[in-house]
């Protein structure tokens, strides 16, 4: 009976804690200690237009959550949203964010503009090793800075919570097909960063026809393949399944979609299991063989895990049977899973070519040469469109991790670098920091 009474009241002491603690936190709210968000300017170059937080999704947060967050905007030129349209919903333009606690943006921060001891959100790509971004990822670790990467924004399940792969697949493909046409000079389409929006875009597919029976094959699934498919489908080019794809000739355009168990299949024998292929993608080999005898242009959307196998080797393209012509890498890996894909092109400048045979650049429309589209920031050329869209999902499944506690492990699934250390998440990233591979 003691014990239950001592219980008893231990648990109303460990209920009155809980309640103090929420007091205190409502009073330091209450007394102007609010957690303040920065949105801040874009300064990775070539320069990206698109934003986080747009105004009308940083007012749905601000709403939402006005006793406890305080958001300013850093001024910027280059934002597809102007700071006038900030400005008119009430949020102060400022040119120093050195006083947020959260720092909020799409690409890489230069790294003479990181702040140290600051918590930022950016798209790194340093998870991968790329030997490009290891002094980004080194000076963050000097500056004791957090880094929270949108692209492993997860939920238990490991699906991804933001992406702007839905606009990714949706540019690439129309930029495969301007590159298409400029191949065969048989029709020109305006580039999408000159259109204002998806609509202006599908607008412009209206006004061609692909009469050649040319047949395009897409590689990978999710938001990016089925952006890729509205261009398509907007462009009015049937789908076909992968199997009649392979064993007919068309009269008329078609495309086909393919997943990795169309690609790839067990090195030992056993069904295909696609959780298993993303576990353990080194036990599966490629199966891709077949595909480029009867494919004109690839728009490649898939995920690739550098364990996984390659689509092509450098000799595939020296077949006689080798018939790709232009491959619109959306995935933009460099080198491999494609070796085509020597560097990432730019909006303003997407094409080049890859000689099949000396396997260097050349011009994009060269004798011998696959034409090659590798823009590796292709949403930036609908930057409003792709903004809100990804605005709105990290208002909603993102954010409230952020000031509500992380109760699900959102943001700590996420952190490459916790206050200058790398996680346990991410320990793999050691030596690779320190220069060691």
């Amino acid at each position: 009976m003691l014990f239950k009474k001592r219980c008893f009241y231990a648990l109303k002491i460990v209920k009155f804690v809980g309640l103090f603690h929420s007091l205190i936190l409502k009073i330091i709210v209450i007394m102007g200690n609010k957690l303040k968000i920065g949105i801040i300017k874009e300064t990775k170059i070539p320069v990206d237009h698109r934003v986080v937080l747009p105004p009308k999704q940083a007012k749905e947060l601000l709403d939402k959550y006005a006793s406890s967050i305080e958001i300013v905007v850093q001024r910027s030129d280059i934002r597809s949203f102007k700071d006038e349209e900030y400005e008119a919903l009430g949020f102060s333009l400022v040119d120093s964010v050195d006083d947020c606690d959260w720092l909020i943006g799409v690409k890489e921060v230069q790294i003479d503009k990181l702040i140290s001891n600051k918590n930022y959100v950016f798209f790194s790509h340093t998870a991968k090793k790329q030997p490009y971004n290891r002094p980004l990822l080194q000076a963050i670790m000097q500056k004791q800075i957090t880094l929270v990467d949108h692209e492993y924004l997860t939920d238990k399940n490991g699906i991804r919570l933001v992406a702007f792969g839905y606009w990714a697949g949706l540019v690439g493909a129309y930029n495969g097909l301007i590159a298409y046409g400029k191949k065969t000079g048989t029709y020109s389409l305006k580039p999408a960063y000159q259109c204002h929006d998806k609509d202006e875009v599908f607008a412009e597919l209206k006004k061609i026809t692909i009469k050649e029976p040319i047949k395009i094959l897409l590689t990978g699934g999710g938001r990016v393949a089925s952006g890729a498919m509205d261009t398509l489908d907007h462009l009015g080019i049937k789908k076909v399944s992968p199997e009649d794809y392979l064993a007919y000739d068309f009269d008329y355009p078609v495309y086909a979609q393919i997943d990795p168990w169309h690609y790839t299949r067990r090195k030992d024998g056993e069904p295909f299991d696609l959780q298993h292929f993303f576990e353990h993608p080194d036990m599966y080999e490629s199966t891709f063989e077949p595909y480029p005898k009867v494919t004109d242009m690839w728009v490649a959307c898939h995920f690739w895990d550098p364990k996984s196998p390659v689509f092509l080797t450098k000799e595939d393209y020296k077949r006689d049977d080798f018939r790709i012509g232009l491959i619109a890498d959306v995935s933009c890996d460099i080198a491999e899973p494609i070796p085509s894909t020597l560097r990432a092109s730019t909006i303003d400048d997407p094409l080049y070519g890859y000689d099949k045979f000396t396997e260097k650049e050349v011009d994009a429309f060269a004798p011998n040469a696959v034409t090659v589209m590798a823009v590796d920031n292709l949403p930036g050329e609908l930057p409003r469109n792709a903004s809100e869209a990804f605005g709105e999902a990290f208002v909603q499944k993102v954010f409230p991790s952020i000031i509500d506690g992380d109760h699900d492990g959102v943001i700590e699934r996420a952190t490459i670098v916790k206050e200058g250390k790398l996680p346990p998440l991410f320990s793999y990233l050691e030596d690779f920091a320190a220069g060691k591979e």
